[in-house]
């Protein structure tokens, strides 16, 4: 099997967020061959145009992360039917660079009743040219609970979803590595 590497996002900045949970089990729970980072957004400045030439460390260690990543894993609250403040801020921050076109794109939703948020950073990443792997995204549901990301890890449909989701993720990536 080729190893694939992973970055992975958490959209939301809250210590005990549900979409940080998720994409640290979903780090606990890769396979062998398959490497997660989990890169932060939480060191970005407001996204200036005008700053775009200028040396960001946490933007260039995002982009860094990303160029060198496979594959994107994104997981992202939903504040007001919308992408977090946050993500959507990262985002902004990436439209522009190389790294982005054609980055294939895990989605995990962690309240599965929020639709909005998923729909609306769908329709983002796919204008920024990156390429929702369907299969690959998945709803777990997170909210409401008190688990930690070796809860998740442990919970057997939740571990389930989110391996399954991998080896689709996996599946639809490895045939370009």
């Amino acid at each position: 099997m080729e190893n694939m590497k992973l970055l992975a996002l958490s959209g939301s900045l809250r210590r005990l967020s549900h979409n940080t949970t998720a994409v640290k089990a979903l780090k606990i729970l890769a396979p062998d061959h398959v490497e997660v980072t989990i890169g932060s957004i939480s060191e970005l400045p407001l996204f200036n145009p005008d700053r775009e030439g200028e040396n960001i460390p946490a933007l260039a260690t995002l982009k860094l992360a990303l160029e060198a990543a496979d594959g994107l894993v994104i997981s992202s609250p939903e504040y007001a039917h919308g992408i977090s403040g946050p993500l959507k801020n990262a985002l902004d921050w990436l439209v522009s660079g190389s790294e982005f076109p054609e980055i294939p794109i895990m989605l995990i939703n962690t309240s599965p009743r929020a639709r909005h948020a998923q729909d609306a950073l769908r329709e983002v990443v796919t204008t920024m040219s990156g390429r929702v792997i369907e299969k690959a995204s998945v709803s777990i549901p997170l909210l409401g609970t008190e688990l930690d990301a070796q809860g998740v890890v442990e919970h057997p449909e939740m571990s389930t979803v989110i391996r399954h989701g991998l080896n689709e993720f996996y599946l639809a990536i490895a045939p370009k590595l």
